[in-house]
């Protein structure tokens, strides 16, 4: 059993609703075979995506008026980078709480950085849905204070689609869309395939672990293409 007392010290709040938290925690592979998209923390980190999104975006927002919107828009990538949050929910030891399927470790071992990142998101959005968006806020901030302090002393982490986001939006100024093309494998140990698109045009195709990671590969392919030309 996770130990929610601990998760809610390290979160900094005390949730009304439990139960959000304890399904923020719960990975697929808890869920089984015939769950239900209810049945773990998937849609949890859908919601949190956007909320960390649009907080880290007011902050550094708030904090640097002298910063340009390609320095604001390259910070924020950085910092909700997949890399970065697994990053962050490993040093708060986020990890030991997840609730996992039976025997499952070794999958989470092999997914690992997926599974933190997806955790962190979700109880950024476990917090939304108990606390409002000042408990989400607050602990966003917290987590980042020394990085929305000084963006410019963010470490450069590989962001493909960051990437591949900024070249076209210096072209045409429309960003490049990912479609989920197949799911495959069982729940603890699912294969994503993920093509990216510019104007209906394929321009790459990934797979992974997870919906992020395939996305990702798509866009390192598509950058690959674009740089042969």
């Amino acid at each position: 059993m996770a130990d929610l007392k601990a998760i809610q010290q390290t979160l900094g709040h005390e949730f009304r609703d439990v139960s959000l938290l304890q399904l923020a925690i719960t990975h697929p592979s808890a869920s089984g075979n015939q769950s239900k998209p209810s049945d773990d923390n998937q849609r949890m980190e859908f919601l949190g995506d956007a909320i960390l999104q649009a907080v880290i975006s007011e902050a550094l927002y708030r904090l640097h008026p002298e910063k340009d919107e390609g320095h604001l828009t390259k910070a924020r990538a950085r910092l909700v980078n997949g890399t970065s949050l697994a990053a962050k929910a490993d040093a708060l030891s986020l990890g030991q709480h997840l609730v996992l399927g039976r025997g499952q470790q070794s999958d989470f071992a092999r997914g690992k950085d997926s599974a933190l990142e997806d955790v962190f998101e979700a109880l950024v959005a476990a917090l939304y849905l108990d606390g409002g968006l000042d408990a989400a806020s607050g602990f966003v901030r917290r987590v980042f204070e020394d990085e929305l302090a000084h963006p410019d002393s963010i470490a450069v982490i590989e962001n493909p689609k960051g990437e591949l986001q900024e070249y076209f939006q210096g072209i045409t100024g429309v960003s490049p869309t990912y479609e989920l093309l197949s799911t495959s494998g069982p729940a603890h140990a699912r294969e994503f395939e993920v093509t990216v698109l510019q104007a209906g045009k394929e321009l790459g195709r990934g797979t992974g672990s997870s919906k992020k990671e395939a996305e990702s590969q798509a866009a390192s392919a598509a950058l690959a293409k674009l740089a042969q030309k």
